[in-house]
């Protein structure tokens, strides 16, 4: 016994020491090989070998009216950011680490990493970081500060040096009737460094839109019914949660910003006014530098009123969870990159990421330029695999996000690039039915029984769940122009060429699919070219309503976010001295999907303190419960027009399915997603394909593969609110491979479809090669041949409002989190 235990401790011995120099070799060895594994650049650098960055040139450069002469070469450039790329090997194994971190069986589930993890396990190798590091110093650049996660840097330079190394010159411009600068070309660097960059997110001084409306006259004569707080938290049932005492408390929600809030006062007045029974959280100001990040004190400027709305309705869901109003400048003459944009990379970087996060600023895929569609998808990843819920605006410009602000789209389908990832919320925008319903309705029933004629201390009115529509003011919607006695939007007599000439407008909730999250466009502002949408995340598909149409396809969930055109609008405490009864002028009107956005990431810091959680990207729980919800073919007991009125006790429903109402709105031109048959203005319609483009032709195949289309994203039939159809559903379109040699060499186009839109799937299967890629595509300058509206409210998921909009009770005490 005593001979055995001595020769058995000899050999664990033994053992422990083989096991420790296993271990040293692994520490010496593994990192090195797996660096070297990671090394993207592995050529030396040759100046006279170029690559062009595509996709990234603003297309104000390229209308060649707007040019106003280069600019010194001595004009500083500051903080560019420098998107880089990671391994595709390690892209993939990040992506899956990410669905299992929000998946409840993976014993990965809510495993958060932080930043610096996530840059030593899956950014860039260090030698490709000191390499694009060695270039640029070498050029004459500064690198500021590289972000922890490895796929940033922040930059500085003058217009001589970007001219020199980059091989773009910057030019002053006018747009209309202001003046900007921006690159003129995309930029060339070595090839040797092309592997492990996407290009440089703004060479340019342009910025995105903060997603606000301001109030209008209502589209009838009758009583307003504008929203408090109180309206909001009994219409989305948020009531109940503040009776149990769920309000907020311990939760911080960040608002991302441009400028600081006009005054804390006015954040502080809303609170008083409007919800003095709470006690008053932190109010926080700051401008985050993450972990070594720029970030200087915007002050207050033009977008103050958007900060303001962004952190007053944030407190009317969650009153007592801390309010951070994260803000960065990108004012001055050098600055190259959006305020917003240095504000969330920093704190996304921080050792600490905030749980939730709010945006409403957008700008369309295709204006926002592939590297800047990066950017937002990679700081969105990383933000998920932190445990952070990004919350961001869909748009307020229907599914023409590239015509925002506009009379009329003249630029056909395309969304914003700031919400179309698959790592972030996309929040829509609803308007509500009573005053339609009051009229059109069979039967009609009173507005009376959603409102009451008197205000409760707290200037309440909403009595009730009130149903709700898509937000749409424009005169191409069927509820408007129904309510007005037209019978059609569209041609010479239409009413938007007769008696809605007022409301020509492509203000609404915005949806559709993502087109042009990479590629170049061939027309500018038009999803087009070699353009491609963001992959469907496995969480969007399936769910009843959804199309197979192979991309991302917005918005996720929808809330209150009209401006006035029947009758109801949200206030606010602005610039104003917010003095008097909220209806008066010293008081601000606002709509748009900046209000649902920090709406819906209330409601989430509600879910996160009820479960003692950080959620991470929330929608694969949106939509593992809408499932259950809708089922195989929907929900009549769960559509919004059959609620009852109620204060949303009584109900099993997480999400109100939102069945009537469109986006639809009025178009001009000659251009691609128009139906215009006669008259000035036609309605933005999706349409049959026009061809099918092949991008690489692969090689090896000894036939030719099977050439599939992804299923038009205008799919579903849409109904009015009697019944009657107004659009029967898309056809499928097929197409059919011809070989060159081992090559794919062209594609032909069988059949065309309906309810196509660019941008969308095309995959070629079999014959025994690879590597042949495809787009389908139609001609920008095609008009649609028939009339798709896009789009319209249907059971299910669509783009109008995507899963519909919420009961926040129901939706917080839902077990599936």
């Amino acid at each position: 016994m005593t001979l055995r235990t001595s020769i058995t401790r000899k050999l664990s011995i033994a053992a422990i020491a083989l096991a420790a120099l296993a271990a040293l070799r692994v520490a010496f060895i593994g990192p090195v090989f797996g660096q070297f594994q990671r090394v993207l650049i592995t050529e030396a650098i040759d100046e006279s070998k170029l690559m062009t960055l595509s996709g990234n040139t603003r297309p104000e450069a390229r209308r060649r009216q707007n040019d106003r002469g280069i600019v010194p070469d001595s004009k500083p450039v500051e903080h560019m950011f420098l998107q880089l790329r990671r391994p595709p090997t390690l892209e993939g194994e990040f992506v899956h680490l990410i669905n299992e971190m929000h998946d409840k069986t993976s014993p990965n589930f809510r495993h958060w990493i932080m930043p610096q993890e996530i840059g030593d396990r899956f950014g860039l190798a260090q030698q490709d970081l000191d390499t694009i590091k060695s270039w640029l110093e070498s050029k004459g650049f500064t690198v500021n500060y590289i972000y922890p996660t490895r796929m940033v840097m922040d930059i500085s330079a003058t217009a001589g040096i970007i001219r020199q190394a980059l091989h773009t010159e910057i030019h002053n411009l006018e747009v209309d009737g202001k003046s900007h600068w921006a690159n003129m070309s995309d930029p060339r660097i070595p090839e040797a460094l092309a592997p492990a960059i996407v290009g440089i997110v703004s060479i340019h001084d342009f910025r995105p839109h903060p997603m606000y409306k301001k109030a209008i006259p209502g589209y009838t004569s009758g009583s307003l019914y504008a929203l408090l707080p109180a309206d909001i938290q009994v219409i989305y049932n948020v009531d109940p949660l503040l009776r149990k005492g769920i309000q907020g408390q311990g939760q911080t929600i960040v608002v991302v910003e441009d400028s600081n809030v006009s005054s804390t006062t006015s954040v502080t007045k809303y609170r008083s006014t409007f919800l003095s029974k709470y006690a008053t959280p932190a109010l926080v100001q700051s401008h985050p530098t993450g972990t070594g990040g720029t970030c200087s004190n915007p002050g207050t400027n033009g977008a103050d009123v958007e900060a303001d709305l962004d952190a007053e309705i944030v407190s009317a869901i969650a009153p007592l969870a801390t309010i951070n109003v994260a803000s960065c400048s990108d004012t001055g003459s050098s600055a190259a990159s959006f305020g917003g944009l240095i504000a969330l990379e920093n704190l996304v970087s921080a050792g600490s990421p905030p749980a939730i996060v709010s945006m409403s600023y957008g700008q369309c895929e295709a204006e926002n330029g592939a590297a800047g569609n990066a950017a937002y998808y990679n700081a969105y990843q990383s933000a998920a695999a932190a445990g952070v819920s990004v919350f961001v605006s869909s748009g307020d410009e229907s599914a023409t996000s590239c015509s925002a602000d506009a009379a009329s789209s003249t630029t056909g389908i395309g969304v914003s690039g700031w919400t179309s990832t698959p790592y972030n919320v996309s929040v829509g925008g609803t308007d509500f039915e009573d005053t339609y319903n009051a009229t059109k309705g069979s039967p009609a029933i009173p507005i009376s029984t959603y409102w009451s004629s008197t205000n409760t201390v707290t200037d309440g009115s909403a009595k009730s769940y009130v149903p709700e529509i898509p937000w749409n003011d424009s005169c191409a919607s069927y509820l408007v122009f129904n309510y007005a006695g037209a019978s059609a939007p569209y041609g010479t007599s239409g009413y938007c060429n007769s008696g809605g000439t007022g409301d020509r407008s492509t203000a609404s909730g915005s949806g559709g699919p993502s087109g042009c999250a990479t590629g170049t466009p061939s027309t500018s502002d038009v999803v087009s070219g070699t353009c491609a949408g963001w992959p469907k995340p496995s969480w969007q598909a399936g769910i009843f309503g959804n199309p197979a149409d192979g991309v991302r396809d917005i918005p996720d969930v929808s809330l209150f976010a009209s401006n006035g055109i029947w009758n109801h609008y949200i206030i606010i405490c602005g610039t104003g001295s917010c003095s008097g009864a909220p209806s008066g002028s010293s008081w601000e009107g606002l709509g748009g999907t900046s209000a649902s956005s920090p709406m819906m990431a209330g409601i989430q810091a509600l879910v996160n303190q009820k479960w003692g959680i950080r959620a991470g990207n929330p929608n694969p729980t949106y939509y593992a419960i809408a499932n259950a919800e809708f089922g195989a073919s929907g929900n009549s007991s769960c559509y919004s027009i059959n609620q009852a009125p109620r204060r949303g006790l009584g109900t099993d429903c997480v999400f109100y399915d939102i069945t009537q109402g469109d986006i639809d709105v009025n178009c001009t031109g000659t251009h691609v997603n128009c139906y215009m048959p006669s008259g000035t203005d036609g309605v933005l319609s999706t349409q049959t394909l026009t061809g099918v483009t092949v991008l690489t032709a692969g090689s090896g195949y000894t036939s030719a593969p099977t050439c599939n289309i992804a299923a038009p994203s205008n799919l579903n039939q849409y109904l009015n609110p009697s019944g009657g159809t107004i659009w029967g559903g898309g056809t499928q379109a097929t197409c059919t491979a011809v070989l060159s040699g081992s090559s794919v060499g062209s594609i032909t186009l069988s059949n065309g479809g309906q309810g196509y839109t660019d941008g969308g799937g095309c995959t070629l299967t079999g014959g025994g090669g690879s590597g042949a890629t495809c787009v389908p595509i139609i001609s920008a300058t095609t008009l649609a041949p028939a009339y798709q509206p896009a789009y319209g409210a249907t059971p299910g998921w669509d783009f109008a409002t995507g899963i519909g909009s919420v009961n926040a009770y129901n939706l917080v005490m839902n077990t599936a989190w």
